[in-house]
């Protein structure tokens, strides 16, 4: 039975999780090296809760609850000590998860699972850096994380039924709809994304319209919530080159990174993050 769930990374990914991790009903640890993050992510969950009773979404009740269930730490060995279920949820970067699984399997209880919140990388490589790899999964989010319903479930060469089946339920008690598919680069839903939103972008440096074309065309023409140039900005120019980099080491050249792509994350727009990205949010906001 998961009771105790700790999450790595306070980064905006994380932060949402660990926020409907203690509305869903388990005893929550947010973890990052950095205070400063930590405060960051306290104060933005402080706010997603104050909108969610402004909203009629929450009561003042359920609240208290789940705000008495979610701590902070910088001292995830402590906190993995006494976890039933470790989500890491740090940057897209392999040397970093590595070191992260390898030291949460040498002090997580033998009874302890672990999930990585991954858009496109291998669970099964990323099982391979602990000694229970049937008991690793990647549970891949959305952004933003209290809004979206899904969470794809990603089972990796030894991952076990049993596995599936806790994390599915886990995900199920934190209001989410979920979808269970077998490893690819990519998955399911960062293989389409990725060639929507690298398509956009190859698109407006060709001249064919503006980012404001664009995006209206996907959204109305399309049905999508976002248009391709709202999302990225969304989830970071950078992020979106990495998964798009990866997926072109390992699927081939329909995943070539638009140039104009590269070109804005080396001039340091990476979105709404940094204020600027395809749209400038220093006056919106």
């Amino acid at each position: 039975m998961i009771r105790r769930i700790v999450v790595i990374g306070s980064g905006v990914m994380g932060r949402g999780i660990a926020y409907v991790s203690a509305v869903g009903g388990f005893l929550t640890t947010l973890v990052d090296i950095k205070e400063e993050q930590l405060q960051s992510a306290k104060q933005e969950i402080a706010d997603i809760f104050e909108k969610g009773i402004a909203r009629g979404k929450l009561t003042e009740t359920l609240k208290k609850e789940a705000e008495a269930r979610l701590y902070y730490s910088t001292d995830f060995i402590q906190a993995a000590k006494e976890a039933d279920l470790v989500i890491e949820a740090v940057p897209e970067k392999l040397e970093i998860k590595k070191q992260i699984f390898e030291t949460i399997d040498e002090h997580a209880p033998e009874s302890c699972y672990f999930a990585t919140n991954t858009s496109t990388m291998s669970p099964t490589e990323i099982a391979s850096f602990t000694k229970r790899p049937e008991k690793v999964i990647a549970m891949h989010f959305f952004n933003p994380v209290h809004k979206m319903k899904l969470v794809e479930l990603v089972r990796g060469l030894e991952t076990s039924d049993e596995t599936a089946e806790v994390i599915q339920q886990v995900a199920e008690q934190m209001g989410k709809e979920t979808v269970v598919v077998n490893e690819f680069p990519g998955f399911v839903t960062s293989r389409i994304s990725a060639l929507v939103g690298n398509e956009a972008f190859y698109m407006l440096q060709e001249g064919i319209g503006t980012p404001e074309e664009i995006d209206k065309a996907i959204r109305l023409g399309l049905n999508y919530p976002m248009g391709p140039f709202e999302l990225a900005d969304l989830v970071g120019l950078d992020t979106r080159l990495n998964n798009l980099k990866y997926l072109h080491e390992k699927l081939g050249e329909k995943y070539r990174p638009a140039p104009l792509l590269e070109q804005y994350v080396k001039a340091g727009r990476l979105g709404r993050k940094t204020g600027k990205g395809v749209y400038d949010y220093t006056n919106k906001e």
